[in-house]
């Protein structure tokens, strides 16, 4: 890890001298807007162009936590997202993995969240481009450049963006963007500080991805609790249904559960007792799927269903998943309620994309869950 001093001596060597650098030696390659290239934007020399020394120290200190994460691929990618939004004025963030012939959206912040799982396809993105190039590039205007996915990135709502490969060797293991809702967003500062980030979150995810991959993969992709997918595998599975569903004319039903009563378990009993009756209500939901649909924890008390065609009506449905779930349980001498709220939200009637029928399938769950608490004479 780099300290402050040798970050601003590699900030002040010219990419663009007269004896070009080795390949892997550049830290700006020459395929960027002319803008970032040579001069900065208010026109001062490429070597004035070195961030501030909080920007540099700042840096550091997300190495640092980097570094403290080790192998912990999602924290990593989480962390990073998450960062980045601060460090270079972005209003978003986001990891993408290179997957077969796809970059998908790993890990996000900002305006990404919505797009977790999110895949553009290498040869038409600007993420694609990054990767087979092997150096950052910016984009001023995604509406307009021809590089960029433009749907994609109308989708989520970007407009100027930077992407920088996560390298370690001559290896790239995937690439980090900052994107804005504004044109012409970042400058050479945002670029060189991406830069120096990414080298320490390469090597992580290189290591990461060859030290046991299948392991790690699925540590990324699933609830470290409940062993379950988890919110960015379940959005990449509601994406993909949604594709055949709407290419073959098909229907397919999104469920929301809330998990009742694990505040009072928690607050009670403490926080190993509630998560037993996490892992019980999530094997429970787990046994009452199709090995074809998909169960999913999104975070704390929420869970979700993907279920394909063939699941049937959607009172029919409810009844069976709540005769799954609901009842008590016991847990060293404890009888525990375990219970659920549910709300269902059909493709298409409900929603054709996957946030508007995860927010309809989420208001009739609280519907019921207020249903429920006036029933028992609860404020609801």
């Amino acid at each position: 890890m780099l300290g402050l001093s040798g970050m601003v001596a590699l900030m002040q060597r010219n990419p663009l001298a007269s004896t070009p650098p080795a390949p892997h030696e550049t830290l700006i390659p020459p395929l960027l807007p002319r803008r970032y290239r040579g001069a900065g934007p208010w026109g001062e020399s490429w070597s004035d162009e070195v961030p501030s020394r909080e920007k540099l120290l700042e840096v550091i200190a997300i190495q640092a936590e980097v570094a403290r994460l080790g192998l912990d691929l999602g924290g990593v990618m989480d962390l990073v997202v998450q960062r980045t939004l601060g460090l270079v004025a972005a209003d978003g963030a986001a990891i993408e993995m290179a997957e077969g012939e796809d970059m998908v959206y790993r890990a996000t912040a900002g305006i990404a969240d919505g797009s977790l799982g999110l895949r553009l396809h290498r040869d038409r993105s600007l993420s694609g481009m990054c990767v087979t190039l092997g150096g950052a590039q910016c984009c001023d205007d995604a509406l307009t450049d021809g590089r960029t996915d433009q749907a994609a990135c109308r989708d989520v709502g970007l407009r100027s963006m930077i992407v920088v490969p996560l390298r370690h060797h001559d290896e790239t293991v995937g690439v980090l963007k900052a994107m804005s809702s504004r044109r012409m967003n970042f400058n050479t500062h945002h670029v060189k500080l991406l830069e120096l980030l990414s080298e320490l979150v390469g090597a992580v995810m290189y290591h990461a991805t060859r030290y046991a991959p299948s392991e790690l993969f699925h540590k990324a992709t699933h609830d470290g609790l409940t062993e379950l997918p988890n919110r960015g595998l379940f959005l990449d599975r509601l994406r993909a249904a949604l594709a055949v569903a709407t290419r073959e004319r098909r229907s397919l039903a999104v469920v929301m559960l809330d998990m009742n009563g694990l505040k009072a378990i928690n607050d009670r009993f403490g926080h190993r007792v509630g998560d037993a009756a996490l892992r019980e209500f999530a094997l429970r939901l787990a046994a009452c799927v199709r090995q074809a649909d998909t169960a999913a924890r999104l975070g704390g008390d929420e869970f979700a269903l993907l279920l394909h065609p063939g699941a049937g009506d959607e009172q029919g449905v409810l009844q069976r998943l709540g005769d799954c779930v609901n009842g008590r349980f016991s847990h060293q001498g404890l009888e525990l309620p375990v219970s659920a709220s549910l709300g269902l939200a059909r493709f298409p009637d409900d929603g054709l994309d996957p946030l508007d029928l995860l927010e309809r399938a989420d208001q009739r769950m609280y519907e019921d869950k207020r249903a429920r608490c006036l029933a028992r004479g609860l404020p609801a």
